[in-house]
């Protein structure tokens, strides 16, 4: 094993991504470590994970810094007195909050295992030669050191509330994701080890995309490992620091298990037509109204209606569907849709003046059943074009 040099200030000042990987190929593991207003616990931190990696020195550290206190000079002054080798990045930016500063972690590393942990002292340094011992002797690909396995224990969460969030969080991401969460018993966790080759995969396909603080099971259903395993341990209690436990992060985590569960284009479809019913109610009612209280002719008063369903089902699709997919900016998304939308009456009119006058339908189930009828070749639009995933296809 090789023994890097610890860092001086300024080498952690002007830490880049292209230097941490250099840096980080020589080693075997890199310990990714997001930080977030954690000064009164890196140097404990920093020391245990020295305690725990004594004579096995084959490693460097990634810390990935979004704080507003004293952190990043804290974890300067330590690492000057550390063994190994490492870096410091502070983002200009919170991006994709703990989950997207962990993936700038995991992209400023070339090793060949990745090992993901807070800085909180929840997380014990002490499991981390077990974890990669687990994943050499298992050739699992991610390896999760769980709380809900026989023998750990979630003791640390403080409160009957993080229990509770907890225990519902880990129930509602099983029940959407049964298969791949097979096996798995705390798919939230926050510590683990994963494979280069494992991560790799999913990043030259741009799948990655995190948003909030669970980055394990977005690692798992965007890289879908071939092998999982888990390690047991002690969840222990926060020492100092900010949880980032909040309401706002709970939302931001619905929001996320919406995305996950959509990534594919059969889900995608499915939502995509859901929107599409639930935008029926407010096409039908403005078509409704201008038919029963107006002159208009029905098919005059199907394409003001179908204004306000267009409205409304956009506001879903740009703002919860395909959120984090959008290469245009709002006026053109917008633009873009309503030309969808509306382009379809040139097959829709006539389809649903063929159904009024050739079969004797009524305008309200003639509108429903064209507005069927088109819901294929708008998703197809929508979802290859509109909203192509940057660098490809989804």
């Amino acid at each position: 094993m090789t023994t890097s040099s610890s860092p001086s200030n300024s080498d952690l000042e002007q830490s880049t991504s292209s230097k941490d990987r250099e840096r980080t190929a020589d080693c075997s593991v890199t310990l990714v470590i997001p930080t977030f207003n954690e000064a009164a616990n890196i140097e404990e931190l920093m020391n245990q994970i020295a305690a725990a990696i004594a004579g096995e020195q084959d490693m460097s550290v990634v810390f990935v810094d979004d704080s507003t206190d004293s952190t990043q000079e804290v974890i300067r002054e330590a690492a000057a007195r550390f063994p190994v080798h490492v870096s410091l990045y502070h983002r200009p930016e919170p991006v994709g909050g703990l989950g997207g500063a962990v993936m700038e972690g995991i992209t400023r590393t070339e090793s060949r295992w990745i090992v993901v942990m807070d800085a909180d002292l929840q997380h014990p340094p002490s499991l981390l030669s077990r974890l990669i011992a687990q994943g050499e002797g298992s050739g699992a690909g991610l390896i999760v050191a769980s709380r809900y396995k026989d023998g750990g224990s979630a003791s640390g969460l403080d409160g009957r509330y993080r229990v509770l969030v907890s225990h519902a969080s880990r129930s509602v991401a099983k029940t959407l994701f049964p298969r791949l969460l097979r096996g798995v018993s705390d798919p939230l966790s926050g510590y683990f080890a994963i494979r280069r080759d494992v991560v790799d995969r999913a990043q030259r396909n741009d799948a990655l995309r995190p948003l909030g603080y669970k980055i394990l099971l977005e690692l798992i259903v965007r890289c879908r490992p071939l092998t999982m395993t888990e390690v047991a341990y002690e969840f222990g209690p926060r020492r100092g620091g900010e949880s980032t436990s909040t309401f706002r992060e709970g939302l931001r985590f619905l929001r996320h298990l919406f995305r996950l569960r959509t990534s594919g284009a059969p889900s995608r479809a499915l939502a995509l037509g859901m929107v599409g019913l639930s935008g029926f109610l407010p096409n039908l009612a403005v078509l409704w109204a201008l038919t029963h209280h107006t002159a208009l002719h029905y098919t005059a008063a199907e394409v003001i209606a179908n204004q306000f369903g267009l409205l409304w089902n956009f506001v879903l699709i740009d703002k919860v569907l395909y959120h984090g997919r959008k290469r245009l900016d709002s006026w053109m998304r917008l633009l873009g849709f309503a030309a969808l939308a509306n382009a379809d009456l040139m097959v829709r009119i006539p389809l649903m003046v063929l159904l009024v006058s050739g079969f004797g339908f009524t305008p309200v189930p003639a509108t429903a059943i064209t507005l069927a009828v088109a819901f294929a070749l708008r998703f197809l639009c929508v979802d290859r074009f509109l909203y192509r995933r940057i660098g490809g296809s989804a």
